[in-house]
């Protein structure tokens, strides 16, 4: 018997309640969303299995701000779709054709509004 999964994700932030608005009308994510189409609590974000990255960096990597002691990195399975409604909406996006490859997937960059940043992350296909 041991962990299972990741049972929460707790992050201090200057406005929690707009910040948590701003996850929940870009991202989907947050209290009261589903990505499986359960239903869900006003607590929880209902998810879809599947791969769990969990890797300390380096104190030195450049992977992610210097400034920032985490970076939260969601699994996403329409890369390109999130990535127009995101455009549409404002949210600045980096991608680099670097950072993708048939082996590990496709990603983008983004910063939530407190600067924090997020990595979308598009698995490769089975």
């Amino acid at each position: 018997m041991g962990v299972t999964g990741i049972g929460g994700l707790f992050f201090r932030a200057r406005d929690p309640q707009a910040l948590s608005a701003w996850y929940v009308a870009h991202l989907g994510i947050g209290p009261g969303c589903s990505a499986t189409g359960a239903a869900s609590d006003p607590w929880s974000w209902q998810t879809a299995g599947g791969t769990t990255v969990f890797a300390p960096f380096p104190q030195d990597s450049d992977y992610f701000p210097a400034d920032r002691q985490w970076m939260l990195n969601l699994r996403v399975d329409d890369l390109d779709t999130l990535l127009a409604k995101l455009s549409a909406a404002g949210v600045a996006i980096v991608t680099k054709p670097e950072w993708d490859t048939p082996e590990t997937g496709r990603f983008a960059r983004i910063h939530d509004p407190e600067g924090n940043p997020v990595e979308l992350w598009e698995p490769p296909a089975d």
